[in-house]
């Protein structure tokens, strides 16, 4: 036969036992690196990430502008060299400002 356990059998759930086991959290305590890691994935969209997603439909719009419009080769070439350097000027300014701030 078994026997049924009752909550007042579950004397570890007791508060004032948890406290002889447990100590209270810190609100002052640094968190661990891996927390830390974790809230770096979700983080919020960054100038990074949006110079990225920027990146590769500007491109093909260069590309298909210069076809159509029958641009020559340097000239294309050159903006999207361009582009590249903007778009990489976007990102590192932004961390740059954002880093100062904090």
């Amino acid at each position: 036969m078994t026997r049924q356990t009752r909550e007042a059998d579950l004397r570890s759930l007791d508060r004032a036992r948890l406290y002889t086991i447990f100590t209270p959290l810190d609100a002052d305590e640094a968190l661990t690196r891996e927390q830390v890691l974790a809230a770096k994935r979700f983080r919020s969209l960054g100038r990074w990430e949006l110079a990225g997603a920027l990146w590769l439909p500007l491109l093909v719009l260069i590309m298909l502008l210069d076809e159509w419009g029958d641009v020559p080769a340097p000239i294309g070439l050159t903006a999207i060299v361009l582009t590249f350097f903007g778009l990489l000027a976007f990102a590192l300014r932004g961390d740059r400002i954002l880093g100062r701030l904090k």
